[in-house]
């Protein structure tokens, strides 16, 4: 385990992400206020996801359409999908390099990144690498500053973000083929999932259980893609929005509005604890007081005991909440 020296500027983006004081712009710049719809810039492809899916969420109210067997695979692949996808790879280990692990284990920890439906991992490293550096400036792609509505939902339906291309803000991972491949090909771990669990529930339904096939398969695509990543977008996205409105600051060296959230830390696997981590972006760890529980540095503090991931990074002992005084 490493220990970190405190910059307070530092952006925790890879050597090679852009180093300029002004943003990467994409060649379709906004022209439009910060926080306000660009039409030129929609993403009718994420739109129409997110329509579908927010309808394909609503019939887990129909009653028929409930197993106990739906429910405990929602929170399988919740914890698959954005503990290990999301916290652990694309966010600690991608965007900060907070821990290492072998390459081939990186690789697994994407393909579950990718089912959590919030594009590959070139796109979703650079824009969080681009909220660090502008964290609720002018160019942040999502902050609370150009609107709660905005920073919550509205940024993630525009490509360019208002003109900044995020990719270019992680040029390091485009070095890599493996993730080139993942992140080309982000849409296909959803799909083949969607089919493995219609596939098997339909099985399960006709040749195990008393339930119908098609019943049971429908639940289990309902409950376990649907309903699981509509609940855990808006998990996300309140990081994104309410993490910088309410809460508590253990660092006011930030240089920013992020908070530690409670309530928000305990269903986001840690990520809750937003000031820790915007204080202190290379830290495995983000929880920091003992109060602050991480699910997420727990998951890597086990994976550590098995070998699969080490040189976790902690904040040096004089940058503990604890240690400070202002």
């Amino acid at each position: 385990m490493s220990t970190l020296r405190h910059d307070p500027a530092a952006t925790a983006a890879a050597p090679s992400a852009p180093a300029a004081s002004k943003p990467a712009h994409s060649d379709h710049p906004s022209t439009v206020a910060k926080g306000k719809f660009n039409p030129r810039e929609l993403d009718w492809v994420v739109i129409v996801g997110l329509i579908f899916l927010h309808g394909a969420a609503a019939f887990a109210f129909i009653p028929s359409l409930f197993t106990w067997s739906g429910l405990v695979l929602a929170f399988v692949f919740a914890f698959i999908a954005t503990c290990l996808g999301m916290c652990v790879c694309y966010h600690r280990l991608l965007s900060h390099r907070s821990f290492r692990t072998p390459k081939w284990f990186e690789y697994v920890l994407v393909w579950c990144g990718c089912l959590a439906w919030q594009g590959g991992p070139v796109g979703w490293v650079g824009t969080h690498r681009l909220h660090h550096k502008h964290s609720d400036g002018d160019h942040d792609p999502h902050t609370p500053q150009h609107g709660f509505t905005w920073a919550h939902i509205t940024w993630f339906m525009h490509k360019y973000h208002h003109g900044v291309e995020r990719r270019q803000a992680a040029t390091d991972l485009l070095k890599d083929r493996g993730l080139r491949f993942l992140d080309t090909y982000a849409w296909l771990p959803l799909v083949v999932l969607i089919a493995a669990l219609f596939g098997a529930g339909y099985a399960w339904g006709t040749w195990v259980s008393d339930m119908n096939g098609l019943q049971v398969g429908l639940s289990w695509v309902v409950w376990a893609v649907a309903l699981r990543t509509v609940v855990f977008f808006h998990i996300t996205w309140f990081v994104n929005s309410a993490s910088h409105t309410w809460g508590y600051q253990n660092y006011k060296d930030s240089g920013d509005h992020s908070t530690n959230l409670w309530w928000l830390a305990l269903p986001s696997f840690g990520e809750g604890w937003h000031n820790n981590h915007h204080a202190n972006p290379r830290s495995a760890a983000h929880g920091l007081r003992w109060w602050e529980f991480d699910i997420t540095y727990t998951v890597i503090k086990m994976l550590s005991w098995v070998g699969l991931a080490s040189r976790l990074n902690v904040p040096p002992t004089e940058r503990r909440p604890w240690k400070k005084t202002a």
